[in-house]
C-alpha cells in the first residue's frame, strides 16, 4: 500500500513538472521585436542610423540580462523607404508574433504600416515626426521623437525672436514636408513675419538649383528649409554656389552630422531646432556619442539617439507592468513618466501623453566649424523632465528641492 502510494506520488510530481517546465520554458524563450526601417533608398541615412541605435540598445540589453531575465530576438527589415514595402513587413512581423516593432523613420511608410500593427495590437515606435501621425486615434503608436505640433512652434519662436519680417520656407512635398509647412504657418500666424513663398520640392531631389533662385527672388529676409537629410546637404551646398548669405534656419532635419558631412563647409551657420543631438550638455548624450562611434566607427545624428531610447523606453515600460503583456504595457505607456537616473538607456527625462507623444528637452544649435553646437536648452512642458546638466550636481535621493526665495 505505502510502495503504491509513494508511486503515485512520484508520477504526479513528474507529471506537475512537466506540465510547468514549457511555461518555464517559454518565460526564458526570446522576446521578439521587428525592425522596420529604412536601410536602402531615400531614405538610408535616416534608417540606418535608427537601425544602430536600436541594435546597439539591443546588445547593451541582452548583455545585461535582458528584459525581466528575457532576452531581446530582432528581424531586421528594409522598407527599400517604400510604404508598401513598410506595410507587407509589418503583415511579416505580425505573422512572427511579434512583441514590438520599431520604425519605420520616415512618415509617410509609417502612416501606412502602422494601420496593421493597430489592428493585431502591437506597439509601434517610431521616428516619424508628421503631426498627423498621432492624430488618428491609434493608441499603439508612439514616438521616438517630437511631433511637429511641438517641434515646429519652437523653431517659430526663434524665427519671431531674430525680428525677421519675409520669410520662404522649402520643403518636401510629402506627409513629412507638408505637414512641417502647416504646423509652421499655424505657428507664425498673427505675429509679425509673412511667409512670402512656399516653395515644394521632391523627396529625393537631387538639383536645388531651381528652388533656391525662387528663394532669392522672393526677396525673404531668411530661408527655412525642411527636408530630409540628404536633400538638405544638397539644398545647403546649392545655396552657398549661389552666394545666399540670408539666415538659413531649419528643424532637426537641416543640422544633423550626416547633413554636416555630406554638406561641408556649407553647412556652417546653419540654425535649427532639434529635439535630440549628442551634442548637449547632458552626460549621458554625450557617453552614448562615445560608445555609437566606437560601435560603427562614425558619428551618430538624432536618427540613431530614436532607435537607441525606443528600445529602453519599452523596456521601462514592460518593467513597470510587470510581465510581457502588450495590452497593459501600451497602456502603462499612455501618461508614463521615466527618469533617466533610474533608466539610464532613456538618456534623457521623457514623458508620454495619451496620444503617444512624447515631452522631454530640446535644443536650440547652430552649425560652427563643422560641428553642431547648442545654443539653449529649451525647456519641456513637463519641468519633470528637465535633466541635470554637465558641471550640475543631481539631488539626492529623497532630497528636496531648494524652496525659492
Amino acid at each position: 500500500m505505502q510502495k503504491r502510494f509513494v508511486f503515485k506520488l512520484a508520477a504526479v510530481a513528474a507529471l506537475s513538472i512537466a506540465a510547468i517546465a514549457p511555461v518555464a520554458a517559454a518565460n526564458q524563450s526570446p522576446v521578439k521585436v521587428a525592425a522596420i526601417v529604412e536601410l536602402s533608398g531615400g531614405g538610408a541615412s535616416s534608417g540606418t542610423q535608427f537601425n544602430n541605435g536600436l541594435q546597439l540598445a539591443i546588445k547593451e540589453i541582452n548583455a545585461a540580462g535582458g528584459i525581466l531575465g528575457r532576452k531581446i530576438e530582432v528581424t531586421t527589415n528594409d522598407t527599400t523607404t517604400q510604404p508598401s514595402v513598410a506595410l507587407a513587413l509589418t503583415k511579416k512581423a505580425i505573422d512572427q508574433d511579434v512583441f514590438a516593432i520599431f520604425g519605420p523613420v520616415f512618415s509617410g511608410s509609417i502612416n501606412v504600416s502602422m494601420k496593421e500593427s493597430q489592428k493585431a495590437g502591437i506597439p509601434n515606435f517610431t521616428g516619424g515626426e508628421a503631426a498627423n501621425i498621432t492624430t488618428q486615434g491609434n493608441p499603439y503608436i508612439f514616438r521616438t521623437s517630437f511631433t511637429q505640433a511641438t517641434a515646429m512652434p519652437k523653431a517659430a519662436n526663434y524665427i519671431k525672436a531674430a525680428k525677421i519680417k519675409n520669410l520662404a520656407i522649402i520643403f518636401v512635398n510629402n506627409d513629412f514636408g507638408k505637414g512641417g509647412l502647416d504646423m509652421m504657418k499655424k505657428a507664425l500666424a498673427g505675429s509679425d513675419t509673412k511667409i512670402v513663398s512656399e516653395i515644394s520640392t521632391d523627396g529625393g531631389q537631387i538639383d536645388f538649383s531651381a528652388p533656391v533662385i525662387k528663394a532669392k527672388q522672393s526677396q525673404a529676409d531668411a530661408l527655412f528649409v525642411y527636408v530630409n537629410e540628404d536633400e538638405s546637404a544638397r539644398a545647403l551646398k546649392e545655396l552657398r554656389k549661389q552666394g545666399w548669405t540670408k539666415p538659413v534656419i531649419g528643424e532637426t532635419t537641416l543640422t544633423g552630422q550626416k547633413v554636416i558631412d555630406l554638406a561641408g563647409e556649407a553647412a556652417n551657420g546653419a540654425v535649427g531646432h532639434v529635439g535630440l543631438t549628442a551634442d548637449a550638455p547632458i552626460p549621458a548624450l554625450l557617453n552614448y556619442k562615445v560608445k555609437y562611434a566606437r560601435a560603427y566607427g562614425h558619428e551618430t545624428d538624432h536618427n540613431g539617439i530614436k532607435g537607441y531610447t525606443g528600445v529602453y523606453i519599452l523596456k521601462a515600460a514592460i518593467e513597470k507592468v510587470g510581465k510581457f503583456d502588450r495590452e497593459a504595457v501600451t497602456k502603462a505607456m499612455h501618461g508614463i513618466k521615466i527618469d533617466a537616473t533610474k533608466n539610464p538607456g532613456v538618456l534623457m527625462n521623457v514623458g508620454f501623453d495619451d496620444k503617444g507623444d512624447l515631452d522631454r528637452e530640446s535644443f536650440l544649435v547652430e552649425v560652427k566649424n563643422g560641428k553642431q553646437v547648442v545654443v539653449s536648452v529649451l525647456p519641456p512642458l513637463n519641468p519633470d523632465n528637465v535633466n541635470v546638466k554637465v558641471g550640475q550636481k543631481s539631488a539626492k535621493a529623497g532630497e528636496k528641492a531648494p524652496a525659492k526665495k
